[in-house]
């Protein structure tokens, strides 16, 4: 039986550190996190020079949680913020540039998973790698569902590839009050990606802190106004963000996206035994890229193999949601902005069978 949050914080509150109290008492601890054994948190104090001094209270912390019983790890991270506490905040930004909103901190402790304020459901759209056209996928999905009168959102948490606002075509900037962020429209879809708040071609360089408060900001300090569904594009993987999405907002399900080779579906494996784990319900599978038809002679090509994803599906008795086409039409109307599912074709029905499936379904 793991530890409970009541006896960590009651012994976190018995640490004295440098200059009196103690590590609860100067509110020093954030994103306490218990999973099974193990105890996870940040100490974050005022700058360089204190985090030296608060070696040995790390160390005592590390000492005295693993003796308690229930808890086998304890993972501690001693970080400053890049400005001293109580320094003057920089000057208002001229007219044009990004708001005020830093998106990008620790995140602030929450007792369990809550809801996102006017939406009804979240679905993650997740794959176990990269290049599978996840991203693609949540687009085209996002607009097809606007399409048959959906409300709409995005919610970009690729943070360190962020891709939406060029398939979305949007490139204007959001609007802040310093508390809260406007997200911005396009296609009938409500958006919100760290890729607006930024120039383009900037790195994000943290660490799963940083990326875990970047999450929490976005999910809860956007005006998503009233939404049905808010489809969340996650990165590629079993990281800090699936993990931070599904242990602190209420997922309604994930969709998986897979290509149907044998390489893509090991690690599709791997992301759905990551929901299972996490207690979040899978949806269904996707076929994504499942077949090339030329255009010019009507050959249907299995680039990738075809079948896989819905094989698989069967196999672990999960719905199997569609298959879409690879086709020229898709890359091209994503980097220009307008995704292939707001137009006519064979993709764009194919996305909106995709779509009443998840409205057939009670899903969307």
């Amino acid at each position: 039986m793991s530890v409970s949050r009541e006896t960590v914080l009651n012994e976190l509150g018995r640490i004295a550190v440098p200059g009196g109290g103690t590590l609860i008492s100067r509110d020093l601890v954030r994103a306490l996190a218990i999973e099974d054994d193990t105890v996870r948190f940040v100490i974050e104090v005022e700058d360089a020079a204190a985090a030296r001094a608060f070696a040995p209270v790390e160390a005592e912390a590390q000492r005295a949680l693993k003796a308690l019983a229930g808890v086998g790890k304890v993972q501690i991270v001693l970080t400053a913020p890049t400005a001293p506490r109580g320094q003057a905040q920089p000057a208002a930004k001229p007219a044009g540039a990004p708001p005020n909103l830093t998106i990008g901190r620790h995140p602030t402790p929450q007792a369990g998973p809550a809801d996102v304020a006017g939406v009804k459901r979240i679905i993650a759209i997740g794959s176990g790698k990269g290049g599978v056209g996840k991203s693609t996928v949540t687009s085209n999905l996002a607009v097809a569902l606007a399409k048959k009168g959906r409300k709409v959102g995005v919610l970009d948490a690729d943070i360190y590839g962020p891709s939406q606002p060029r398939m979305l075509g949007v490139t204007d900037r959001p609007k802040s009050d310093g508390e809260t962020i406007e997200p911005l429209h396009a296609h009938g879809v409500t958006l919100m990606s760290l890729g607006l708040l930024m120039k383009e071609g900037e790195a994000v360089v943290w660490r799963g802190p940083m990326l875990m408060g970047a999450l929490q900001q976005m999910l809860t300090q956007v005006k998503w106004g009233e939404l049905d569904v808010l489809l969340v594009d996650l990165p590629p993987g079993t990281g800090d963000v699936q993990l931070s999405l599904c242990q602190k907002t209420n997922v309604s399900g994930a969709i998986i996206v897979s290509t149907p080779q044998d390489v893509a579906l090991i690690d599709a494996r791997r992301a759905i035994d990551m929901f299972n784990k996490l207690k979040t319900p899978i949806l269904g599978m996707v076929e994504n890229m499942s077949m090339y038809i030329c255009p010019n002679c009507g050959h249907e090509a299995h680039l990738f193999g075809h079948g896989g994803v819905a094989a698989e599906a069967r196999r672990l008795d999960l719905p199997f949601l569609g298959e879409i086409p690879l086709e020229l039409e898709v890359r091209l109307a994503g980097d220009a902005g307008r995704p292939v599912a707001a137009g006519e074709g064979a993709v764009s029905d194919a996305y909106g069978r995709l779509a009443d499936r998840l409205i057939g379904g009670g899903m969307a």
